[in-house]
This record gives structure tokens, C-alpha cells and sequence, in this order.
């Protein structure tokens, strides 16, 4: 499997160098995908549409908590400070770790937990700090898994980052895997434990020259299942192949972007329903300075095609939600005040 990585990063690497036009398209392809897949493995209700739409213009959409928003910020920005990281050759350690979680779970002041007597509760959050209390969770089998006591946290991390950030005994691959299984293990942090755990093995991965390795939403419970698995055999080799299966994924959708067969996600027309469409349309209306033209939303709204774009402002208009202004070529809209 490592042999077959390998050689599909270097059928990548016949590419470079990248023009500045498809390193950008790869690097936000890559930023949205691995944002919107981590966040939705821990339960953000945000699509992969309303994810890239939020991160490309920042505008949200009605009835989705702003929590989710707030997450996906949050885990792009933490994308970017790993950026910063690699160029600036900095060493993983536990500071960095500590730095990296408040990134991610910056404005957040609490968790969800349940209590003894299985009562939903909120726990206060210690954001860049290690845990103070136990932070158990229930299985998909239904049993309570423990995680390292929070007296002994210190300790294990010390030693996780020790032996595994620079070893170079293991296959790069194989080490990142390990380094993420081992800290889930560990579940250092009162909450984010999860997407630092795929932050952080990627940050192994693209500093030792790979791409990401981009768990997807859709392999959620064989994800879990394996992690579970992992722990009741003591195999770390499990974990390593479902970790080396979903980054060739992730290679190969890269390599079949370079080559030509397959559409940056930048430039795929997203399908929304007509509700969406125009919650999107008031959005930008409703937060623009000035009245706009076809042409100005639809620079805002890349994702809607022009002529759905056109019959959707003429029944906005009909249905009195819009006020039009000029002829022609010169038309403008701009949104009615709400009553």
C-alpha cells in the first residue's frame, strides 16, 4: 500500500511545477473538502455546499446553527496556521498542540456531555488547556470507552510527541496513523479531540511531502469501527491501512484533477432547491450597500447557473420580495425592507 502511495505522489509530482491558477484551486479543493468532512464526522449539520459557500464568501444560510458556522471557520483557519507552521519549520510539540486546539476551538465556552444519570449537560470547555475531568464516551457497541485519566495526561503526551513527531523508523504514512490513533487514545482536550487527531496527522503528512489525508464523511462508522477494532486487538496495522486507503483517496481525486478527468470542486455548479436558491439571493441582496445587477449577483452566487439565476429574480419580483429598477441591461435589484 505505502508502495502505491508513493507512486501516485510522484505521478503527481510530473506535474510541477503547478501554475499559480491550479495550486490555488487544489489548496481551496483541499481546505473545503477536509473542513467540511472532519466537521461533519463530529456532527456539523453543514453540507458540502453550504460549507464551501460559506468559506468562499462567508455568507451562511437560514436554519443552520451558527455553532456549525462557527466550527467551520474555525477548522479552515486551523488549516491555514498549519500552513504556517510548515513553512516556518516549526517541531510538533505539546506548545504547538496546545496553540493549534485554540485555533480550532476558538469562541467556543462549552461542551456537550451527559451525567451519571445519562442527563445532557453543559461542560465548561478549557480551550488550549489539557482536560481536568474524564471525558468518557459510549461506543457504537454501547459500552463506555475511558480515556487516559486527566492525572496522567501530561505524561502520555510527552511521550506520544517524543517518540512518534520525528521517528524515523516508520513509514511516514504509517507513523502519522499511529500518531493520530494514539491520540484519541489519549483524548487529551475536553472536546476537539477528534479533528486535532486528523489535523495533526496531517500536519506529519504534508510536512514529510504528501497531501492530506482526507477521512470522508461517508466512512464515518467503518472509521469509528476500525478505531474500536484497533483498540480491542491492540493491531495498530488496522488503522494504519483504513489511514493509507483514504489518503490514496484523496491522491488520486488530486491526480485526476491535474490530468484533466475530473472537475475542481471550484468549478462545479452546487444543486440547490428553489428555497435555498433563495434564501442565497435575499442573503446578498440584503447585505449589499447598493442595488445590484444580474451580473453582480452572479459573480456573489457562482453555483447558480445564469438563466436559473434570471427566473429566480423575476418570481422574487412578482412575489414582491424584490424591487427592480431600470431597463434592459441596466436592471438592478435590491430587497425589499421585511414588515
Amino acid at each position: 500500500m505505502f508502495q502505491k502511495i508513493d507512486q501516485i505522489r510522484k505521478d503527481i509530482d510530473k506535474h510541477r511545477p503547478f501554475d499559480t491558477g491550479i495550486q490555488k484551486t487544489l489548496q481551496e479543493q483541499l481546505r473545503i473538502e477536509w473542513t467540511y468532512n472532519s466537521n461533519a464526522i463530529e456532527g456539523n449539520t453543514l453540507t458540502l455546499g453550504e460549507t464551501a459557500f460559506f468559506l468562499r464568501e462567508g455568507l451562511t444560510s437560514e436554519g443552520k446553527p451558527l455553532q456549525d458556522y462557527l466550527e467551520a471557520k474555525n477548522h479552515a483557519e486551523a488549516i491555514d496556521h498549519l500552513q504556517d507552521i510548515i513553512a516556518q519549520k516549526r517541531p510538533i510539540t505539546e506548545h504547538l498542540i496546545k496553540s493549534l486546539h485554540g485555533v480550532l476551538m476558538k469562541g467556543m465556552d462549552f461542551t456537550v456531555a451527559k451525567d451519571a444519570r445519562g442527563q445532557l449537560i453543559h461542560k465548561p470547555l478549557h480551550v488550549g488547556e489539557y482536560k481536568k475531568q474524564p471525558n468518557h464516551v459510549l461506543t457504537l457497541s454501547g459500552k463506555i470507552h475511558k480515556y487516559v485519566n486527566p492525572l496522567h495526561v501530561r505524561d502520555e503526551m510527552e511521550e506520544l510527541v517524543k517518540r512518534l513527531s520525528t521517528s524515523k523508523q516508520l513509514h511516514p504514512v504509517e507513523r502519522a496513523a499511529i500518531f493520530h490513533y494514539r491520540f484519541v487514545s489519549i483524548h487529551p482536550f475536553d472536546d476537539g479531540n477528534g479533528r486535532m487527531s486528523r489535523l495533526l496527522m496531517n500536519l506529519m503528512l504534508m510536512r514529510d511531502g504528501y497531501y492530506p489525508c482526507i477521512i470522508q464523511h461517508a466512512h464515518r462508522r467503518r472509521y469509528i469501527e476500525t478505531l474500536e477494532e484497533t483498540d480491542s486487538t491492540k493491531d495498530d496495522s488496522l488503522f494504519v491501512k483504513f489511514v493509507g486507503q483514504e489518503l490514496l483517496s484523496t491522491e488520486q481525486k488530486v491526480l485526476e484533477i491535474l490530468q484533466g478527468k475530473s472537475v475542481p470542486l471550484t468549478q462545479q455548479t452546487t444543486k440547490l432547491n428553489s428555497m435555498q436558491r433563495t434564501e442565497r439571493i435575499m442573503h446578498v441582496l440584503r447585505t449589499a450597500s447598493h442595488p445590484l445587477s444580474i451580473g453582480q449577483i452572479a459573480e456573489l452566487l457562482p453555483e447558480l447557473k445564469r438563466p436559473t439565476l434570471k427566473k429566480d429574480l423575476e418570481q422574487l419580483v412578482a412575489k414582491k420580495l424584490l424591487h427592480i429598477q431600470g431597463k434592459g441591461s441596466g436592471v438592478i435589484y435590491n430587497a425589499l425592507k421585511k414588515n
